[in-house]
This record gives C-alpha cells, sequence and structure tokens, in this order.
C-alpha cells in the first residue's frame, strides 16, 4: 500500500477554538509542523492553511481547513485535487468520543462515527477510503452533553493524557508515511 501524502487535522478556526477537543486533530498537525519546522500559511484556493514537512524523508502537505468542522470535505476535497493526491494517501486527524483521552488509533476506511468532519469529507468523496488518525476525547457520559464537551477545553489531566496521544502517535507517524500501516498500528495499538 502507498504511503502518505497529506495529513489533513481537522477543527475548527479561530482562536475562541484552538484548544477545545473538537480541535485534537489542529493540536496534532500544529505539534507536527513544530517537529518538522514546518509553518502554515494561509492558501485561499484550498479554504485552509498549509504547510509542507518532511517526514520519514517524504515530503507530507499539512492541511487545516478553515471551513468550519462541518464543511471540512471541500478543504480535504480542494487539497487532493489540487496535489493530485488520491484519498488512500491521505491520513485525516480528528477528535473521537469513543476513545478515552490518553488514546490514539489508527484505521483505514469506515463509517464516520458522527464525526462532522468526516461525515462531510465522505459525503463530498462518496466513499471512506482514506486513512484516520483517532485521538480520544472520551465521552460526557450523556449525549445531550456532547457538544458543549467537544466544544469545550479539557481539563488538565485530560490535555496532558491528549498531548500523550499525539506523541505516541507522532512516533509512529514515520511509519504510515512510508507505508507501513500495519507496523505503525501495531506499535500504537500495543499498550505501553
Amino acid at each position: 500500500m502507498t504511503g502518505l501524502r497529506l495529513i489533513v487535522g481537522l477543527g475548527n478556526p479561530g482562536p475562541e477554538h484552538a484548544r477545545t477537543r473538537h480541535n485534537a486533530g489542529f493540536w496534532f498537525v500544529d505539534a507536527l509542523a513544530a517537529q518538522a519546522g514546518a509553518r502554515f500559511g494561509l492558501e485561499a484556493r484550498l479554504f485552509g492553511e498549509t504547510a509542507k514537512a518532511e517526514v520519514a524523508g517524504q515530503p507530507v502537505w499539512l492541511l487545516k481547513p478553515a471551513t468550519f468542522m462541518n464543511l471540512s470535505g471541500k478543504a480535504v476535497l480542494a487539497a487532493l485535487r489540487y496535489w493530485k493526491i488520491e484519498p488512500e494517501q491521505a491520513l485525516l486527524v480528528h477528535d473521537d468520543l469513543d476513545l478515552p483521552p490518553g488514546t490514539a488509533r489508527l484505521k483505514f476506511d469506515g463509517g464516520h462515527g458522527g464525526q462532522n468532519g468526516l461525515r462531510d469529507t465522505m459525503r463530498l468523496l462518496g466513499h471512506g477510503r482514506f486513512h484516520r488518525l483517532r485521538i480520544g476525547i472520551g465521552h460526557p457520559g450523556h449525549k445531550d452533553k456532547v457538544t458543549p464537551w467537544v466544544l469545550g477545553r479539557p481539563g488538565r489531566d485530560d490535555e496532558a493524557a491528549i498531548l500523550r496521544a499525539i506523541d505516541d502517535a507522532l512516533a509512529v507517524l514515520p511509519l504510515a508515511v512510508a507505508g507501513d500501516f500495519n507496523e505503525a498500528m501495531k506499535r500504537l495499538h500495543t499498550p505501553k
């Protein structure tokens, strides 16, 4: 299987959303850019901010859609077309209510699990054949509390756990970029 050429962090633009749980995807690509010494710049044609990083000796495009979560697909599709990248070469990084903070999981294909950024991307693509990195944010315990939960900031312990999961995922990212997803998953999904 081919490796990764595009990594999209899903989130909402604007400083008021910066440290919210829903922006875990942005946290990840920001951490990756910082690690790679890459800088984000606004790319109006792609409806977001982009950066070019080198991971495992491969050039990889990073994207943070500026469309708000529910319309993320517009930016994802624009980037795939503009850079002539297949969906199978893309990794979408997003928050996940079904995983506890401190957990990160790689997967390929599947449903959107109620995640609106994935839902919009799949609606526009017509399928879900792309890689996902699910960053656990935990669940508030009741569905009525989900919206304020995802749009809220995690407490100190949860934030530390989320950042730890991001570090764990960054550690296996070179394997995924090189196309060795099985090894990347094995290392990420095996309890430390």
